[in-house]
């Protein structure tokens, strides 16, 4: 197992604070199977509160919620989902969608996600063949594959828009809605409120060890809870995860501005250590694309001489990608910093 001295691969990777911890020593629990979890319950009321649905759902894994999201809007194998094609449920999750329930996605590419041009030439009726059918319309905020950019709230009113003049519902992997929604200033209900289900990670940015929620009608919830045990997330004294989830909802939007502003602190520096690798316009959030062909090293070389150099990263997009989150510090950013120049330097020797 590799140790990092700074590990950048992923917001995922976050230890639950001290405080966390307490409560997760010291939470209330049932069985969540028979929905008698206090804890689980709490979370659940507070994730419907600010996405401004009727119910919600505690699952494991943002995969989990957006599949079960997506099947609440979907009536059978042979349809399609329309998405972004760089989209996470049509990329990472696209054989998972085929292999639970048997179902595909007509896509395309757009270099911010979903907007509501793509929309329309997405929804647009097969009347030639008349084969084609769309259920769902997922969009998704912030975008991942892009490097965190930010869905506005208008382009998602218009893409609803869209949508219901279509016909189709809308389905919002927010994952790191609280990261769009701390970047652009707005509540997330401003995007939730637009989509007829929608999920969002505590485990990412806000730093919960695990868990996701799926947010949606009563009656959604109710057939989410079924789809939820077939899917084998039938959990059961899960208030003890619930607690901590509790603690980074409330306190992890409070301070996802640091993750942006050490997200464009750390763009800056390697920008200026390899000039031409990192776009600046595109840090919107907490995440950094870097560009090494600048400096003519491979992705995956320049991976591994980070790792060799105990800084975590990964890739995206055919480029490096690093995720600032809590357990990244400015002592951290310098390690990560430091590396960048070391690479740089070696590579220009290298060069000669």
């Amino acid at each position: 197992m590799t140790t990092y001295r700074v590990d950048l691969r992923s917001d995922t990777v976050t230890k639950p604070s001290p405080a966390m911890r307490r409560a997760m020593a010291e939470a209330e629990v049932g069985d969540d199977w028979y929905g008698d979890d206090p804890t689980v319950n709490l979370l659940q009321e507070r994730a419907a509160e600010v996405t401004g649905k009727e119910a919600a759902l505690f699952v494991p894994t943002g995969t989990m919620a957006n599949q079960i999201g997506i099947r609440l809007n979907f009536s059978g194998a042979g349809h399609l989902i329309a998405a972004e094609a760089g989209a996470h449920v049509a990329t990472t999750e696209v054989m998972t969608s085929a292999a639970l329930a048997g179902i595909a996605f007509r896509t395309a590419h757009s270099p911010r996600g979903m907007t509501a041009e793509l929309a329309r030439e997405l929804l647009e009726a097969d009347t030639y063949y008349d084969v084609e059918v769309i259920d769902l319309l997922c969009a998704e905020n912030t975008l991942g594959h892009t490097g965190g950019l930010v869905m506005s709230v208008e382009e998602m009113r218009a893409v609803r828009k869209v949508a219901d003049d279509a016909g189709v519902p809308v389905h919002l992997d927010g994952a790191r809605i609280f990261n769009a929604a701390v970047a652009a200033g707005v509540e997330p209900i401003e995007w939730t409120r637009e989509a007829n289900t929608t999920m969002f990670c505590v485990s990412k940015g806000l730093g919960a060890p695990i868990g996701s929620l799926i947010c949606a009608s009563a009656e959604q919830i109710r057939e989410a809870r079924r789809l939820k045990i077939l899917y084998g997330g039938a959990w059961r004294q899960a208030g003890i995860m619930a607690a901590a989830g509790l603690i980074a909802l409330e306190e992890g939007p409070k301070r996802l501005h640091e993750d942006h502003e050490r997200a464009c602190r750390l763009a800056e520096a390697v920008g200026e250590a390899i000039p031409g690798s990192v776009d600046l316009a595109q840090v919107e959030t907490n995440m950094v694309l870097v560009d090494t062909e600048a400096v003519g090293l491979g992705m995956i070389e320049t991976i591994e001489r980070l790792k060799a150099l105990g800084v975590g990263a990964t890739h995206e997009a055919g480029k490096v990608r690093m995720v600032t989150h809590l357990d990244v510090d400015d002592d951290g950013l310098a390690l990560a910093l430091d590396a960048w120049r070391s690479i740089a330097a070696d590579a220009a020797k290298e060069d000669r």
